[in-house]
Order: C-alpha cells, then sequence, then structure tokens
C-alpha cells in the first residue's frame, strides 16, 4: 500500500474511532431519532443530485438502507441517548463481527472454522465481562443490550451487502448515498412517534452550533468520507489488508471518550474489552495463523 493510501486508511479509522463522542456531543442537543434524521437527510442531499443511481434491483438497495442505516444507528443513537458510554459502544458495535459470523451460517450456510468458534465464544466472554457495573460507570442494562441490537443490524446488513456483491461490480459511494434516502422518512415518523413534535420544533429551533457540527461531521466525514475512501481502499488492495483496520477503531473510540468526555472503566470491563478485541483479532488471523503452525 503507497504512502498516501496508508494515510487515507488511517484518516478513515480515525474519522470512525471520532464518530462516537461526536454522536455523544450532537445527542446532548437533538433526541436520537431526529439526530438519525438530519444525518442521513444530509448525507443523501444534495448528493443524489450529482451521482448516479447504483444498478441494483430496489429491494436490495432498501434492505441496506433499512438494516445497515436505519436499524443500525436507531438502535445505537438510542442505546447512547439511554446510557450507553461512547468508548464502549464503539467496542461492542464491532461484536458485528460475530454477528456477521452467526447470520453467515444462518441464511447463507456456511461453516464456521474452528479459529471462528474460539473467537465466537472468546468474544462472548469479553461481552459478558463489559456488562458487568460500578458505581464509576454510567453504563445502563438497555443502552448495552441496544448497542447489540445495532452491531446485529449491522451483522445482517453485511450478509445483505455480500448478496449486493454477488450481482455485479456495485459504486459503492453510489450505494451509500442512494441508500442514505431510505432511513430520513422512518427516523421522522418514529421522532414524531416517540419524541413527539414538541420536541421536534423546540430542538430545530434552538439548534447549537455543537448539534450542527455534529450533523455535518457525521453525515460528511462519518458517512459519506468514510465509506467512499473505505470503497476505494477495498477496490485496490485485498480485503484481508484492509479490514483489520478497523481493529483500531474501538481503540480510538475508547481513548477519545476518556480525553473529551471523561468515560472511564472499571477491572471487570477492561478485562472484557481485552477479551473482545482477542477474540476479534482471532476471527481476523486466527485461520492464516493455525495454517502457518500446521504446515
Amino acid at each position: 500500500m503507497s504512502n498516501k493510501d496508508w494515510g487515507l486508511a488511517l484518516l478513515v479509522v480515525l474519522a470512525w474511532g471520532l464518530n462516537f463522542v461526536v454522536i455523544r456531543w450532537g445527542l446532548d442537543g437533538l433526541p436520537p431519532m431526529l439526530l438519525g434524521a438530519l444525518r442521513f437527510g444530509l448525507a443523501a442531499f444534495p448528493a443524489v443530485l450529482f451521482i448516479r443511481p447504483p444498478k441494483l434491483p430496489l429491494r436490495w438497495l432498501f434492505a441496506y438502507g433499512i438494516t445497515i442505516s436505519l436499524g443500525q444507528f436507531a438502535l445505537l443513537f438510542s442505546a447512547m441517548h439511554l446510557g450507553m458510554p461512547a468508548g464502549l459502544a464503539s467496542l461492542v458495535l464491532q461484536s458485528q463481527a460475530i454477528f456477521t459470523l452467526i447470520f453467515a451460517l444462518i441464511f447463507l450456510g456456511e461453516r464456521w472454522h474452528r479459529t471462528q468458534i474460539i473467537a465466537l465464544l472468546v468474544a462472548a466472554i469479553g461481552l459478558i465481562l463489559l456488562a458487568q457495573q460500578s458505581p464509576a460507570n454510567s453504563m445502563t442494562t438497555i443502552g448495552f443490550v441496544l448497542t447489540l441490537c445495532a452491531a446485529a443490524a449491522w451483522g445482517l446488513g453485511n450478509i445483505i451487502n455480500r448478496k449486493i456483491g454477488q450481482l455485479g461490480s456495485i459504486n459503492l459511494l453510489s450505494l451509500v448515498v442512494w441508500s442514505a434516502l431510505i432511513p430520513p422518512l422512518p427516523f421522522l415518523l418514529l421522532s414524531y412517534w416517540l419524541e413527539g413534535p414538541d420536541l421536534i420544533l423546540s430542538s430545530l429551533s434552538h439548534i447549537s452550533l455543537q448539534s450542527m457540527l455534529a450533523v455535518l461531521y457525521l453525515a460528511g466525514v462519518a458517512t459519506l468520507f468514510g465509506y467512499s475512501s473505505w470503497a476505494y481502499l477495498l477496490k485496490h488492495y485485498p480485503a484481508s489488508q484492509i479490514a483489520p483496520l478497523t481493529l483500531m477503531v474501538p481503540v480510538i473510540g475508547l481513548l477519545t471518550a476518556w480525553l473529551a468526555l471523561g468515560e472511564t472503566l472499571n477491572l471487570w470491563q477492561a478485562a472484557g474489552i481485552a477479551l473482545v478485541m482477542l477474540g476479534l483479532l482471532i476471527n481476523v488471523f486466527g485461520r492464516a495463523l493455525m495454517r502457518k503452525l500446521t504446515r
């Protein structure tokens, strides 16, 4: 990988790692469903005016938008609104890799390798430890559960993404932009139902600079820049070289949450983080390592 592309990859990882602190700041001034509507509305417009729609059936575009965009972020934003710390959210969301394995077994009939089973068990133990509470940590059970549900929605979206990939060469930036048209209306309906018209009007009429910058970051940096740059990297380099870089996202997420928000962990949660990261590492590198050891 060239130095330029290494720099681009690190910028994407940094953007996604900072994403969780920015979400926290956005939720300080906007309710979660309204924040989701603004994020994807801005990600779609005006980009759809300049980017051609992807060449795939509408049902797959709809399925992608409902899982990856609406499902994942409606659950994640709600989780963080209801007490999931930003740093822990960045890590627990990476359990999407484990849910992807489970859904691949159920829907695609893919067999698990022994290293994947080990990775699943190690990460599951880590998640159990992460759920432990301490007086110093403000994580709520509902926040933790909703973050796991967000990871499951992402994992299901990964399966849909694989099916889309089998349809031929798809412009991934086009997929991201046009699928962003799908979530705003459901987000607004959920906001009207759960948050109420008074809160919507009050939030929009008194929106702060912090909230506006958060929405701009989530739409422009985390969504458009992040996904388009990632698509470029996946197009030019093997997935085995690019995918492991996402392991840095929770590291940046935890570090920035500590620096910017003063979030702390108890000993059990620190052990849980180590086990989840170990499980993710086993999932990414375990099979190749087993091959080398058995030669």
